[in-house]
């Protein structure tokens, strides 16, 4: 077990990938660097390591569903070995959404992805009914 699997908002995979669910505007405190970190927010954050900037405001969807989808399978593959963090402003809504398409990479049934984040992450993640429907519909149209 590393220090990254006993930092707050760790999540196992059911693939055995983890990757850490974030939200900005609370304090790092002893949580490292993420190896890479997909950030989904209205505004480029501009961090001191690697990451992937996905243009998504607060309750709604991607901007480009084409580049969140490119942004996290880049995620869920290099949580194979590295870590990985995903993180939106309160690390609630658009992270529990980028939480279970990963989710869904790593075996979860589409219908299933929203209880099993919701279980495993935080039981409010995935805040909106559009947010919902956009992990259903961008998982039958990508095959894992």
């Amino acid at each position: 077990m590393s220090q990254w699997d006993l930092i707050d908002g760790v999540v196992e995979l059911p693939d055995g990938r983890r990757v850490r669910g974030a939200g900005l505007r609370r304090p790092r405190r002893d949580a490292p660097p993420p190896d890479l970190a997909v950030y989904l927010l209205g505004r480029d954050p501009r961090p001191e390591w690697e990451y992937r900037w996905v243009r998504w405001r607060d309750f709604r969807l991607p901007d480009s569903t084409e580049q969140a989808v490119a942004a996290l399978r880049e995620a869920h593959s290099r949580a194979a070995s590295e870590r990985v963090e995903v993180a939106c402003g309160g690390g609630v809504g658009r992270t529990g959404t980028a939480l279970a398409f990963l989710a869904i990479l790593s075996g979860v049934a589409p219908d299933d992805a929203v209880a099993w984040v919701r279980a495993h992450y935080r039981p409010r993640a995935v805040e909106t009914r559009r947010q919902r429907q956009w992990v259903e519909s961008v998982a039958a149209s990508v095959s894992p």
